[in-house]
């Protein structure tokens, strides 16, 4: 119990993070100065966790100094153990500090006269050629061991060699004629040269020893027609070609002249798999005539497999540019029609093929040139697309087996692919999915339902009739509670919500919770009241959620799920609003507001330090701040309607000369009012700032939770635009254009947007001034039309399947946090900062850290001493830096002026920019304290002058020369 709770506080950050990393060490330590074989292994062992939770540069270089001495003293076995932790922390080798220390322990066993210390110390080599590139003894090992007479010190030669050469140029230029040589020396068994020859792959660091490698592979690839022999070498040339970039279209019309002249199977079946690795890594590359000529071997080939590699290829080339280059430079391309291409003509035959794998490459290669070539005449192809798609789905939707599913997980994408592209297909390809879904399997049935779902957020092509058939199917389900039926209620009830446009019906609601009673389980009924929130179906999930609440086992699970319950009453409470009715509309955010209140502080309790809801506490906090900004506004148009006419408002205005006045009253009250509603302009315009914030802290979040926000803060900025172009300023009256919707609750909300947009600029055009009833009006029905369109609390605030955070560690650092770092006044202080970026089970699944952005400032807490006067710039720190990530590991330093004398507060903050250039405020933000010390020298002369006795000659000449 005690080391969970240490470990649980190591991980919160709490300050004991030092501590429990050195005695971690020890103990490992003490494992490996024991007498016993297997306990020191264990140690061994041990230690890449260690490196995973404490991943800091201190604590690595102590560790692997410890294993080097194991390396050296220890036998054979420890030795490997060694190894393979070197190879799992491959990551952290960079951390070393005392790289020369490291590599002595560990080179001196190269010397020993057992062969297998030998190989394994070679095997170490190669393992650390990514800090020790230069090394020229490591250089001269491997050359020597080379040509050892031991088959297991070669290898290892060899492994060495292959990881140095992709690391050093020197070493690459080197050994490239000591590997041609042993490569075409008779006495070099077979065996040994299909292990050298991969070593060529890495000889691209310059043009000239890439073009030599390249001929001496192809001179082994006519010299030696064997099968293995020319498999090793054309995937060696592929790689090479790869990674020199300049070569790659020699290298398609080689690999393409091999797959059509060549009769050995596994030899087109590897020119097959390395045209793909090209397609996906250079399709510009790819000419019309490559692709014809894949075109005509596939058309010719009678083998299955082979036809399916081809069509795998083609199919990876139509999703890219090649496809347009290949339509475009044909000749005579403006004459011809789409259909009288290979590439279509093969595509077309395929679409029925007996083998599932061929007709999918075949659908998705006509739906890919149904989606990139849209300019042209394509219809005769939409059709072949679609019905080679619906013969697809009939095949497959009736078998369980993983073959199948996978070919139907090909097809159900292309269908979404295509109905985006090309909407006018949508009605049929609904459907067909529709009709599909009665009598195919359960497996299958899951993953049309979520092709519908994807189809029916892009397009309302679900109408009431097609809701029916759900429904029917709904009803149907068994009573079995399969993990399978449990999927399938869950698909289901998503399609259910996205194709309901308004709120359910009774009777839908009353199928849904009775089969859930009948034939669910918890989980399965969360996940469905889940997806009611999203599509923002709130008085179903406040219903569901309210069923669960006595089925959890935590305290903290049954506080979530009351807030989430609080939160879709308050939702349902909105939907009742009407316009022109505003005192029902103040009462309904009234209720809404209670309930809101009510799920915060639910929320907050359910709330850990290992989880701390941080965006979900935000997000619901915005949303009740928007709702009182929302009922003040109305209250203040309200209040407005006893103003004077415009005619006379404007005359007092005029004589008052306060603009504000325009929108009436005449007392003081006028200019009161009119100050309200300036002010509810910059209250709307603060709470979108406070949205932009949150979207910048949620880096992990989805695309669809980050456009949520997103829409959040344009519903402000478009009320604070409202307020000003109606009555503060009417020469700000501006409509937006439309831009493309990927959701319901988006179309919606642009909907909104649009019309009160439209709205404002009318009455502008119309009337000037616009007339204050008018403008009061238009206010509140924009108000009443937001909050009308059902909030959609998306994936991000249930579910976050991306994890990325930062570590930081500053150096020096003080024992006790409380406790500040000595510094004298007239020296800087060097601030190292690291740190460590620690991720989830699916790193980069939405964005990738390109850099880190480090912000480092000093604020005097407390003054001590004299005022003296300074220049400015050295009274305050300001200072940031970028740095770029290595093994998810970053380092750098700052130099700090204190010149005042006192305690100054340092806070280190990071911020993270994406691969778009995006920043991100992830944080953590750090702090330290500094207390400046006035230097011994200047308190003596001080002290001198105080007393009244001038610093002595000799002295000044001392401190004159002692900055030298």
């Amino acid at each position: 119990m005690a080391a969970s709770a240490k470990s649980f506080l190591a991980d919160a950050g709490y300050g004991e993070q030092e501590l429990d990393a050195n005695s971690a060490l020890m103990e490992l330590d003490k494992g490996l100065r024991s007498g016993k074989l297997g306990e020191q292994c264990e140690a061994v062992v041990r230690f890449p966790r260690l490196f995973q939770k404490y991943p800091f540069p201190i604590l690595i270089n102590s560790a692997f100094l410890k294993l080097a001495d194991v390396f050296r003293v220890g036998n054979n076995f420890l030795r490997l153990c060694v190894l393979k932790v070197t190879q799992q922390s491959e990551k952290h080798l960079e951390k070393i500090l005392n790289v020369d220390e490291f590599v002595k322990r560990v080179f001196s066993v190269i010397h020993s006269n057992d062969p297998v210390a030998r190989a394994i110390t070679l095997r170490m080599l190669g393992s650390m050629a990514s800090i020790i590139p230069e090394r020229k003894n490591a250089h001269h090992s491997i050359r020597q061991s080379l040509d050892s007479h031991d088959n297991v010190e070669v290898e290892a030669a060899i492994f060495a060699a292959a990881n140095f050469s992709a690391q050093s140029k020197d070493f690459a230029v080197g050994i490239c004629n000591k590997i041609s040589e042993m490569i075409q020396g008779l006495a070099t068994p077979v065996d040994l040269k299909l292990k050298l020859i991969p070593i060529l792959q890495h000889m691209h660091h310059d043009a000239s020893l890439a073009s030599s490698s390249r001929q001496l592979l192809q001179q082994l690839v006519t010299s030696y027609p064997s099968t293995k022999m020319v498999i090793v070498t054309l995937h060696t040339f592929t790689l090479l070609a790869a990674s020199s970039l300049v070569d790659i279209p020699k290298q398609i019309q080689l690999l393409l002249q091999y797959l059509k002249n060549d009769p050995r199977k596994a030899v087109k079946k590897l020119a097959i798999q390395d045209l793909k690795l090209l397609a996906n890594k250079t399709p510009h590359t790819w000419s019309r005539e490559n692709i014809q000529a894949l075109c005509e071997s596939a058309l010719n080939t009678p083998y299955d497999s082979l036809k399916m590699g081809m069509l795998s290829v083609l199919s990876t080339l139509s999703g890219t540019i090649a496809i347009k280059q290949y339509f475009s430079s044909a000749p005579g391309a403006a004459a011809t029609t789409a259909r009288s291409f290979d590439l279509v003509k093969l595509a077309q035959e395929c679409c029925y093929h007996n083998n599932r794998g061929i007709a999918a490459h075949g659908v998705r290669i006509l739906t890919n040139i149904s989606a990139s070539c849209q300019e042209k005449d394509l219809l005769p192809l939409e059709q072949d697309a679609v019905f080679g798609l619906e013969a697809l789905l009939v095949l497959c939707s009736q078998d369980d087996s993983p073959g199948a599913q996978a070919t139907l997980k090909i097809t159900l994408t292309c269908m979404v692919k295509l109905v985006k592209c090309r909407p006018h297909l949508s009605q049929s390809v609904v459907e067909s999915l529709l009709t599909q879904l009665q009598s195919a399997q359960d497996g299958a049935r899951i993953l049309m339902c979520h092709c519908l779902a994807a189809i029916a957020m892009q397009l309302p092509v679900l109408a009431d009739g097609m809701l029916g058939d759900l429904m029917d199917l709904y009803k149907l389900i068994g009573q079995s509670a399969t993990d399978k039926k449990q999927e399938l209620l869950v698909s289901l009830a998503t399609v259910i919500f996205v194709s309901s446009q308004k709120a359910l019906s009774t009777e839908i609601k009353t199928v849904i919770k009775q089969q859930l009673e009948n034939a669910s389980n918890g989980w399965t009924a969360y996940r469905i009241a889940r997806q009611a929130s999203r599509m923002g179906n709130h008085d179903m999930a406040g219903e569901l959620y309210q069923s669960l609440l006595t089925q959890v086992a935590s305290e903290h699970f049954y506080f979530w799920l009351n807030s989430l319950k609080e939160f879709s009453h308050a939702e349902q409470c909105l939907t009742g609003l009407q316009e022109d009715n505003y005192s029902s509309a103040l009462s309904c955010i009234a209720e809404a507001l209670k309930s809101y209140h009510k799920g915060i502080a639910s929320l907050t309790a359910a709330s850990t330090p290992l989880n701390p809801l941080s965006f979900q506490c935000g997000f619901v906090k915005l949303r009740i701040d928007l709702l009182q900004a929302f009922s003040q506004l109305i209250c203040t148009c309200n209040s407005l309607k006893t103003s004077p006419p415009p005619a006379i408002a404007t005359t007092i205005a005029m004589t008052s000369g306060n603009d504000l006045q325009r929108c009436g009253r005449i007392s003081n009250q006028a200019l009161t009012l009119s100050l309200q509603m300036k002010h509810s302009m910059e209250e709307f315009r603060n709470l979108a700032t406070r949205y932009g914030d949150l979207y910048q802290s949620s880096f992990d979040a989805d695309s669809a939770t980050l456009r949520n926000v997103e829409l959040q803060q344009q519903s402000c900025l478009l009320i604070s635009h409202a307020i000003e172009a109606l009555i503060l300023d009417p020469e700000s009256a501006s409509s937006n254009g439309t831009a493309h919707v990927e959701s319901e609750y988006e179309r919606r909300m642009m909907s909104v947007f649009n019309h009160v947009l439209d709205e404002v600029e009318s009455l502008n055009r119309k009337y000037a001034p616009v007339s204050y009833l008018a403008s009061n009006t238009c206010l509140c029905n924009a108000v009443i039309a937001l909050l009308k369109v059902p909030l959609s609390f998306q994936r991000y605030f249930f579910q976050k399947l991306q994890s990325t955070s930062i570590k930081l560690a500053l150096s020096p650092s003080p024992r006790n946090p409380a406790e500040p770092i000595a510094v004298q006044n007239n020296q800087q202080l060097a601030l190292k900062v690291e740190g460590v970026v620690q991720h989830g089970s699916k790193p980069g699944l939405f964005r990738k850290i390109q850099s880190v952005c480090l912000n480092v400032s000093s604020v005097l807490q407390s003054k001590s001493g004299q005022d003296y006067k300074i220049p400015i710039d050295n009274m305050t720190n300001e200072m940031e830096q970028r740095v770029e990530p290595h093994n998810d590991y970053f380092s750098t330093q700052f130099l700090l002026n204190f010149v005042i004398l006192g305690t100054h507060n340092i806070t280190v903050e990071s911020s993270v920019i994406d691969s778009n250039g995006i920043v991100w405020k992830t944080g953590p933000k750090t702090t330290i304290f500094v207390k400046s010390l006035e230097d011994p020298y200047s308190q003596q002369v001080r002290l001198q002058q105080q007393q009244g006795q001038p610093p002595s000659q000799q002295q000044q000449q001392r401190t004159a020369y002692s900055r030298f």
